[in-house]
């Protein structure tokens, strides 16, 4: 069976190039019309557990077909901390800054969180995900760092391997398990259910 790791549909602050972690915005029209792409990809009947966040839920309620406020949520499938860089233009991030963060997976943004931090608290999610995964599918939604500490997770090697992957808005990653097996990547980064889109 199969674990699939959404990244939830695009909102106002990804198309603007904002760095978006724990502000809170809904989808907008592009990320609706991903988010009922990605129903259309996944198993019907699935499991969805989501991050508790607004654009995850809507992206989950479209998936399952139930309303955003009844979503089954997780707060370790947040998005990374960004701290005082959050709603920060992507291009307005100081270049030493970038380069620190990416030199160390122990590196905090201002007031926020570490990488090594959200492998931790995303490996746990998935420590207890796995065991439901191998006999039933289930789909997780989350955002951009979660689905990196999860390729990092399934892969067993550390999280800045998040440096060198590209998650884009809507992606489907696929891990698959089998008893008493660990976990497979089966496909990272999936975008072919966004034609047209």
């Amino acid at each position: 069976m199969t674990l699939y790791v959404v990244r939830h549909g695009r909102t106002e602050a990804n198309a603007s190039g904002l760095l978006l972690g724990r502000a809170d915005p809904g989808l907008d029209e592009v990320g609706h019309r991903q988010a009922a792409a990605i129903a259309g990809a996944v198993p019907a009947g699935a499991r969805v557990v989501s991050s508790p966040l607004r654009r995850c839920r809507e992206t989950a309620a479209a998936i399952s077909g139930t309303d955003p406020d009844r979503i089954d949520t997780d707060d370790r499938l947040m998005e990374l901390n960004y701290g005082e860089l959050d709603l920060m233009p992507l291009s307005e991030i100081p270049a030493d800054l970038w380069a620190a963060w990416r030199a160390d997976p122990g590196f905090r943004p201002p007031g926020g969180e570490t990488l090594e931090e959200l492998a931790r608290r995303v490996g746990t999610a998935l420590d207890e995900f796995a065991p439901a995964a191998t006999s039933g599918d289930v789909v997780m939604v989350t955002h951009v760092s979660p689905v990196k500490a999860a390729l990092a997770w399934c892969l067993g090697v550390g999280v800045e391997v998040s440096w060198r992957s590209f998650v884009g808005q809507a992606s489907i990653t696929r891990i698959g398990f089998t008893s008493g097996r660990g976990p497979s990547l089966l496909t990272f980064n999936a975008e072919s259910h966004l034609d047209g889109i």
